[in-house]
């Protein structure tokens, strides 16, 4: 796997909303708000940019080469970087004139994985996983309405391996998760399409399949990816989530599309959702 990558007035609509077992194939009417307006902080958003663009980067920059990547004034992108490197969350190389991510990074990111206890949670459960079906097994924040982030993850020792670690990050509506994300979530059909449009697949699927698979996924509360996000490789996804709430994360397992029988899949999706379960209880 790699790493890739409106505002309305307020109105009402009628859309299908199935939020547990008791209200499937109920109308709900909700009302469409606003997105709260985000004044641009222009100084916050250059200096992101640049963490991402050195975070990508197979070597250091130099303050030219940033500045044109990012369409900047060389002397803007000059202040910025000196204002990153005095918070160590970029590093300077005095003899080449180079930048890279500095050691500040790892201390944000550190903060920010012990504030999330989800992974500590979860890591028996996909380590049980792993080991009895011979599968990645994996567990995604979907809280991000544009993407989904990897925050734990147990490999099995088959010869099989998935390009992915925690940390990596993916479009919110990619492969078997990205089908619950759609399917309980409160985006219009219009939307979603229009979402649909801009991924990337291996397989051949399209949009009106997808939406088929979405409402499935709603109904059945787990979902299967057969190939067509990565071919040869079957997905399978629950998703963890309270009782008429949006899900906060999901269980993923993948694995050799011929590795597993329908019966194997059936009985490791029942296995998830009870991993699922047992991680709300905690």
């Amino acid at each position: 796997m790699q790493q890739t990558y409106p505002m309305t007035s307020p109105k009402q609509i009628t859309q299908q909303v199935t939020q547990s077992p008791h209200d499937r194939g109920q109308d709900r009417v909700l009302v469409d708000r606003p997105a709260p307006r985000i004044r641009p902080v222009p100084a916050v958003s250059r200096s992101i940019a640049i963490l991402r663009l050195l975070g990508k980067a197979r070597a250091p920059l130099g303050v030219n080469a940033i500045a044109q990547a990012l369409g900047l004034v060389p002397s803007t992108c000059l202040h910025i970087l000196r204002a990153l490197v005095e918070e160590k969350l970029v590093a300077f190389d005095r003899q080449t004139k180079h930048y890279r991510l500095g050691i500040g990074m790892l201390a944000l990111a550190r903060s920010a994985l012990d504030a999330n206890t989800f992974p500590a949670l979860i890591q028996t459960g996909l380590d049980q996983l792993s080991t009895a079906y011979n599968v990645t097994a994996i567990a995604v924040d979907v809280t991000d309405a544009d993407q989904m982030v990897v925050v734990a993850l147990s490999r099995s020792t088959i010869p099989f391996r998935l390009h992915v670690d925690v940390g990596s990050v993916f479009p919110s509506l990619l492969s078997a998760t990205g089908r619950l994300v759609a399917a309980f979530s409160q985006q219009s059909r219009a939307e979603l399409k229009a979402q649909f449009a801009k991924l990337r697949w291996d397989g051949s699927i399209n949009f009106e399949t997808w939406y088929l698979e979405v409402q499935q996924a709603r109904q059945n509360e787990y979902s299967i990816d057969r190939g067509t996000y990565i071919a040869g490789v079957t997905i399978v996804a629950v998703p963890v989530r309270q009782t008429n709430k949006m899900p906060t994360h999901t269980l993923v397992c993948a694995s050799l599309t011929n590795q597993l029988t329908e019966a194997d899949l059936t009985d490791l999706t029942t296995r998830m959702r009870m991993q699922a379960d047992l991680a709300i209880s905690l």
